[in-house]
């Protein structure tokens, strides 16, 4: 890849003035060797494979920064589901794995560990259900611990049970963290079509078909897009604004393409994917929702915001995949709630509703990220609203998720403070009139005919 004198002065004003960064180098750790009867010796085993692996990562990580002059954001590392390596052990409760993972995180100075995770989109075999069990208590005795559950996929369906599962997990992960505004809930995140290669928390694993070690890197840039935008007239054609994303993602992701490559190069480990998603911040001007406001929707959540969040995503995933011979994870646009300054506001306006979250999510990279909700939410209602979710991912063959925050003692109105990066959860108004009868169907919701293409 040559880079030209030009391409690195215009990639240092974006990182000076709009807010470009990578937002994750993510290191991916198949733990499948550290299987033991015990779970005391097993989790010493993810302790030694995790702080061995990931030794030289936040140091390289840093020496990049330094090198190249764009801001490296979060180190973090993602691992096996822990649900597939603890069939040997007897233990009901596999929270003392997550423990040693933190432990791992705090020793080797990454942000976050992701793989706390089951996958049981078609059935949870006795250790899925040990560990989504754990889930809660795992959450709220560790720090730095993100844990995901896939209850569905476009081939399998959806599997209800442990649907009514989680939604009762995340009720009682805020519960356990409510003197931490409720941020168990916030590590916590149910899909469908769960991919495995995401770089992004609180849903990244190491999925079964990876390397034993991969670098998988995350960009950002939504400040880039949102400055482009600004610089064109009102009265440019909506293909000139299409063509204006598609250039400024294809230099965004070039330079995430560089970092990744060398990163790889420096640890020693298999270059996995780049994940070329906009990934907003609170800071002002990084946002996906003033990104949107740029293209002409008066404020997000309004009538248009569908549309012209279906023609960013699209046109952010044309110019990144020109950039990079290995685009994967989630790649699009994020929409998380408390992450983006422009849709903290909207929804505090009362204009961005959780409904047409929904409907938005029908064309965004993810789902329902990062939303508060009322503390009193009923089980059932916290399940519909999973289920909603991971049917549009299922009929529409794409990655669907939900991150609900249950403010346990709080209503609409109120806020949850995270900070960093995680900013502020508004407390949003859900709608009522869960059914009963639904949520307590269980079984598995067949898979739809489009599932079927051998």
């Amino acid at each position: 890849m040559q880079i030209t004198p030009a391409e690195v002065q215009e990639t240092l004003a974006m990182v000076n003035r709009q807010n470009l960064d990578i937002r994750t180098i993510t290191l991916g750790l198949n733990l499948r060797a550290c299987v033991h009867s015990d779970i005391k010796k097993q989790a010493a085993h993810v302790y030694d494979r995790m702080t061995t692996a990931a030794e030289r990562l936040v140091p390289v990580a840093e020496q990049l920064e330094r090198e190249y002059g764009i801001p490296i954001i979060n180190k973090r590392i993602s691992v096996t589901p822990i649900a597939e390596i603890c069939a040997a052990t007897e233990a009901a409760d596999l929270s003392p794995i997550a423990v040693a993972m933190d432990k791992a995180a705090k020793e080797v100075g990454v942000n976050f560990v992701g793989g706390f995770s089951a996958l049981v989109q078609k059935g949870a075999s006795r250790t899925d259900n040990k560990l989504m069990d754990s889930i809660p208590e795992a959450l709220a005795a560790t720090d730095f611990v993100c844990s995901s559950v896939n209850l569905g996929s476009t081939r399998a369906g959806l599997n209800l049970d442990s649907m009514w599962k989680m939604a009762g997990q995340i009720k009682k992960a805020a519960e356990l963290t409510a003197d931490k505004d409720c941020i168990g809930a916030g590590k916590l995140v149910v899909f469908c079509n769960a991919v495995e290669d995401n770089p992004f928390m609180a849903g990244a694993f190491h999925g079964s078909g990876e390397a034993a070690e991969t670098i998988n890197v995350g960009v950002s840039g939504p400040g880039v897009v949102r400055a482009v935008l600004a610089d064109l007239p009102e009265d440019a054609d909506m293909t000139t604004v299409a063509e204006a994303i598609k250039a400024t993602a294809f230099k965004i992701t070039r330079a995430g393409e560089l970092m990744a490559r060398e990163a790889a190069k420096r640890l020693g480990y298999e270059k996995g994917i780049l994940d070329l998603s906009l990934a907003p911040t609170p800071a002002r001007g990084d946002s996906v929702a003033e990104i949107l406001e740029a293209i002409g929707v008066g404020t997000c959540g309004g009538p248009g915001t569908t549309a012209a969040l279906a023609m960013l995503n699209d046109a952010v995933k044309k110019g990144g995949v020109m950039a990079s011979s290995g685009v994967g994870g989630l790649s699009g646009a994020f929409i998380p709630v408390s992450e983006d300054a422009g849709m903290i506001r909207a929804a505090e306006a009362g204009v961005l509703s959780l409904e047409k979250l929904e409907a938005m999510t029908c064309v965004c990279s993810v789902g329902l990220d990062m939303i508060a909700v009322p503390g009193d939410i009923s089980q059932e209602t916290i399940f519909g609203i999973i289920a909603d979710e991971c049917a549009i991912g299922m009929i529409n063959n794409k990655t669907t998720a939900v991150r609900l925050i249950p403010a346990i003692g709080k209503k609409v109105g109120d806020r949850l403070e995270f900070g960093g990066l995680l900013g502020y959860a508004p407390v949003m108004p859900v709608r009522e009139g869960a059914g009963h009868v639904f949520a307590h169907r269980g079984g598995r919701m067949p898979a739809p005919l489009n599932s079927l293409k051998n």
